[in-house]
């Protein structure tokens, strides 16, 4: 059974609802009986490795395949029996961008719009607008083969709000940036929540769903193993230190022997207590030091990281640490 971390953000409108989604490929099992419950306005990372189902995911959800098994609902419509209106509520940005570059960013954008049946007095506004938030117009007239990653992945996803979706999904949308470029993808994530736009994020980076998301689900071996904010990923997996350190070696030697259970590092003269890093436990390290009368010159909290999460949870490599294959699931 996966371990699924209760919320109050559970009984918030849901964005994105799934039950029991599941995908095949002839013998390969993709989507292996998935839950998801993403709530409007936040940011949802979906977390794993290679072949872990996340494109898959994100495909069925934006009705680009169809699901062996299981119910889904985007926007509150079903996404078997009313994609059009699926459709019509979301956006969609791929690793791969779809922009065209042939033509010009600006001409990328009026497609988008024509596309999208604006009125072309209106198409050329919001193709403005949205040239100027992510500080493309100064390129808006050069062919978009010229275009950095960076400015390449910005036009994406600019193109993909020209029909004002109110739900996005980004799938690896910084993959192959580099880390200037995928900071400013960041902040264009969290601009687009703060305008409450829900965003799904699959992504093999640890950082990004660290840094960005409100909820991360971990899939592996397309099954949802844990779910949760990242701070209670965290607490999942043991690991979780305070470290005291000591200048002073007498003091050192004193709280090294009223506890027995601290690792030590008599060279560092510095002691380590397991800990989960919560305010209570804080509380009772400093209260256990003024029991002993001694004091630590120094008090550092060490609690595992995503990195930790990730492998006690799939067994694997962590994400990101090698460049990702062209493709991530068997289609």
């Amino acid at each position: 059974m996966p371990t699924s971390i209760p919320s109050p953000a559970r009984e918030q409108q849901a964005a994105v609802r799934a039950a029991g989604l599941r995908k095949s490929y002839g013998d390969k099992t993709v989507l292996d009986g998935v839950d998801l419950h993403i709530p409007a306005g936040c940011v949802f990372a979906l977390l794993g490795p290679n072949g872990a189902g996340k494109t898959t995911a994100v495909k069925i959800l934006s009705t680009l395949v169809t699901a062996d098994g299981g119910q889904a609902q985007v926007a509150g419509h079903d996404v078997a029996s009313a994609p059009d209106r699926v459709r019509a509520a979301i956006g969609v940005t791929g690793q791969f961008s779809a922009v065209d570059g042939l033509i010009t960013g600006e001409e990328n954008m009026l497609l988008m719009a024509d596309l999208h049946h604006l009125p072309r007095p209106e198409g050329r506004r919001v193709a403005a607008e949205l040239l100027e938030r992510f500080d493309l117009t100064a390129a808006a007239k050069k062919p978009a083969s010229t275009y950095s990653g960076g400015m390449k992945r910005r036009l994406d996803i600019a193109m993909t709000l020209v029909g004002g979706p109110r739900i996005i999904f980004l799938d690896e949308p910084t993959t192959g940036l580099d880390p200037r470029s995928r900071h400013a993808m960041w902040q264009i994530v969290r601009e687009l929540v703060a305008d409450g736009v829900t965003v799904l994020l699959t992504t093999q980076y640890l950082e990004e769903a660290d840094e960005l998301a409100d909820r991360v689900a971990v899939l592996n071996g397309g099954r949802i193993v844990a779910e949760g904010t990242p701070e209670e990923l965290k607490r999942l997996v043991p690991g979780g230190h305070v470290r005291l350190r000591f200048s002073d070696p007498a003091a050192y030697r004193a709280a090294a022997a009223a506890l027995d259970a601290a690792a030590r590092d008599d060279e560092a003269l510095s002691l380590r207590i397991p800990s989960d890093g919560s305010q209570r436990e804080l509380r009772s390290v400093l209260d256990w030091l003024d029991a002993v009368g001694v004091e630590a010159d120094e008090l550092t909290v060490h609690t595992p990281d995503l990195d930790d999460v990730f492998f006690a949870l799939t067994g694997g490599r962590v994400p990101g640490t090698q460049p990702a294959p062209a493709e991530e699931d068997v289609r």
